[in-house]
């Protein structure tokens, strides 16, 4: 009989929330880690734009999420866990999870609620530990990761809501290869589905009776950080990062893109590092003031914010601009 986190490893589990870290081996670098007590926090800030399949388990799959929570924490032989939660979603999903966690603590597992205002850099994992001490919520240096010294310097193992939601599966022998989508945008049926984690960008689409019948592009694993895509490259490209799939119309104007990613990592940095910060109020006001999208200024400021940000935020930028400018416009850089 295979123990969970042989079967974890035999399943290919990878984190969720964006990293696709492999879920086996963070386990397995928490429990080493020198340091009691450790901690398991859920992490379901979910902040980014075109993201919400977090709220959609929580409402349909809160048990299992929580049983996720309760086997690492059982693996790290502790009873101390936090739910991080986006606190617009507290009110939709607190009467359905208050029941299961009481249950769990009634067996002497502690949890602890930090409800948390919706935003990109709370998901950053050593934010939202940061947010939890009550410090002020901006990422750490790294090293140490959270494995080793997280929550009050103590060894943490932090997990999406989707990554505690499949630990639960396979140690029912239920785990199955699929993924959740969040799916938006200029689309018929847009929505949270469970499909399988193989399929290409326009397979979803047919799957979900979402395939346009107009000339589209897509933005792929996040709705600020996510990769753009065009139409033909949604023939072969499978899905990314948070799952999270929007679709555009290639009528959409450059400016009306750049200012909705622009507004997001201004209002979203945290004023760590000179880059991210500078850089992000610079690239709003740029889109915000002029009618005409004046590339030779803003890739300047998306290169270097790539390349010198200090967390994943503000290197994010290059991703969606850069794709976007080259695989939609056909521009060269």
């Amino acid at each position: 009989m295979k123990n969970l986190i042989e079967k974890i490893k035999d399943a290919k589990l990878v984190g969720r929330g964006g990293a696709e870290f492999p879920t086996a081996t963070k386990w397995e670098m928490t429990k080493k880690a020198k340091g009691h007590p450790k901690y398991v926090i859920c992490n379901a800030s979910e902040g980014e734009l075109a993201v919400f399949k977090d709220l959609y388990i929580l409402k349909n799959f809160s048990e299992d999420v929580v049983k996720g929570m309760v086997l690492a924490m059982d693996f790290l032989k502790t009873k101390e866990a936090y739910f991080n939660i986006n606190e617009s979603y507290f009110k939709k999903v607190i009467n359905k999870l208050h029941p299961i966690l009481l249950k769990y603590e009634k067996k002497g597992y502690r949890f602890t609620i930090y409800k948390e205002e919706p935003s990109y850099i709370g998901g950053e994992e050593t934010a939202l530990l940061n947010a939890i001490e009550m410090k002020r919520i901006e990422p750490r240096m790294k090293p140490p990761f959270p494995v080793e010294a997280g929550l009050f310097s103590k060894p943490t193992l932090i997990h999406n809501v989707e990554t505690l939601f499949n630990v639960a599966k396979v140690a029912e022998g239920k785990f199955k290869p699929k993924r959740f989508y969040s799916i938006s945008g200029k689309v018929r049926h847009p929505g949270v589905y469970y499909l399988d984690d193989s399929l290409t960008v326009n397979q979803v689409l047919e799957a979900t009776k979402n395939l346009p019948k107009f000339d589209f592009f897509a933005q792929i694993g996040g709705g600020a950080s996510g990769l753009v895509i065009n139409q033909t490259q949604a023939n072969a490209q499978k899905m990314i990062g948070a799952g999270s799939l929007q679709v555009f119309p290639t009528t959409i104007k450059p400016r009306k893109m750049l200012m909705d990613w622009f507004k997001f990592y201004a209002k979203q940095s945290c004023g760590k590092c000179t880059p991210c910060r500078e850089g992000s109020y610079q690239l709003w006001q740029l889109v915000k003031n002029h009618k005409e999208v004046h590339w030779d200024k803003i890739m300047p400021i998306v290169e270097a914010m790539g390349k010198t940000s200090f967390c994943a935020l503000g290197k994010s930028i290059i991703i969606p601009v850069k794709s976007y400018l080259t695989n939609v416009l056909n521009k060269k850089l």
